[in-house]
């Protein structure tokens, strides 16, 4: 598979998904650089924005096995990635596999359970494997969380470790849709009755795994040249020299960023990075990655605003 044949795969999820979801395509482009990328994904949005549903039809048109876990104040770490359960017919232990053994993990409400639940992810989001009574248990090479959380409601949460963010490739902000957008979500949704399946509204499989490892070959076939890889490390070290950052974004954070450039040119039918695709991915990959300093903080300034003055401050290469 070259670069031009991923660019029409991924047309073809487009127009799967666009079938049930309304608007989105930043999302959905996200989704899918973070697919060919081999990270993960924090979606933070209001209810009602469709985050669930979006990650449900996702999971069904690359006909990844899709696992859901419902996060409350009162999951324990064995309620994520299983345990070792006694059987009294065979008198032996017997592994009973947690939710967390699937292709598509979507992590409603991450932020619902306390931080030592959290951290049940953190080996399988950076090694996709989980370890359990001493054993390593090996995930699907297409392992991919996909998390969400309600940023309106803090009563009840535990905000997120900076180690935990730092496993997610991108974080994306999802807003309201437009006037005309919500008014043909209620044209579409305002007509049924009970909750919709991704099926229901004729989303289709269009990719297996065999297509999937094809697509991955071709996206690391991408050529990354000195000056991008010198743009990345420029842009990502501004983040930790800039006095209203408190804390700067990770090297973690850097290889991360080249790796959904790469992905993102594949996806524009490109063998080659060229800067707009750092500049495009700056934002979702290092939002969740820093922290403001005192002073921005009182100055009312957000992560977002100081990104984006970094961004457009760096010397891209010509």
């Amino acid at each position: 598979m070259n670069v031009d044949e991923v660019s029409a795969l991924a047309a073809k999820v487009r127009a799967e998904i666009g079938k049930a979801i309304v608007g989105q395509t930043e999302t959905v482009d996200l989704l899918l650089t973070a697919l060919f990328a081999r990270g993960h994904v924090l979606l933070e949005g209001a209810p009602g924005t469709a985050k669930t549903f979006l990650a449900q039809c996702f999971a069904r048109t690359l006909d990844l096995d899709f696992g859901r876990i419902q996060f409350t104040p009162d999951l324990m770490p064995a309620d994520i990635i299983g345990a070792n359960l006694f059987n009294f017919q065979t008198s032996s232990f017997t592994l009973s596999k947690g939710p967390l053994f699937c292709e598509l993990l979507l992590a409603d409400e991450i932020n619902r359970t306390p931080p030592k639940t959290q951290a049940a992810l953190l080996e399988a989001m950076q090694e996709r494997q989980v370890t359990i009574d001493g054993k390593p248990h090996v995930l699907s090479d297409r392992f991919m969380v996909v998390a969400t959380q309600n940023p309106l409601e803090q009563q009840g949460t535990y905000p997120l470790p900076e180690a935990q963010l730092d496993r997610f490739l991108f974080k994306q902000t999802l807003g309201y849709p437009s006037r005309d957008e919500e008014r043909r979500i209620v044209a579409t949704y305002g007509v049924q009755s009970g909750q919709t399946a991704p099926a229901d509204m004729g989303v289709a499989k269009v990719v297996n795994a065999k297509v999937l490892a094809a697509a991955n070959a071709a996206v690391a076939a991408v050529t990354l040249s000195d000056e991008v890889v010198t743009y990345v490390l420029d842009l990502v070290r501004s983040t930790r020299e800039t006095a209203d950052l408190q804390s700067g974004a990770s090297p973690r954070s850097a290889a991360q960023l080249a790796l959904a450039a790469r992905a993102r040119a594949a996806l524009d039918a490109r063998d080659y990075v060229i800067p707009d695709d750092v500049k495009a991915l700056a934002l979702p990959v290092l939002r969740h990655r820093v922290i403001l300093s005192p002073a921005a903080e009182i100055e009312g300034r957000r992560a977002d605003e100081v990104i984006q003055g970094l961004v457009e401050r760096a010397a891209a290469p010509r």
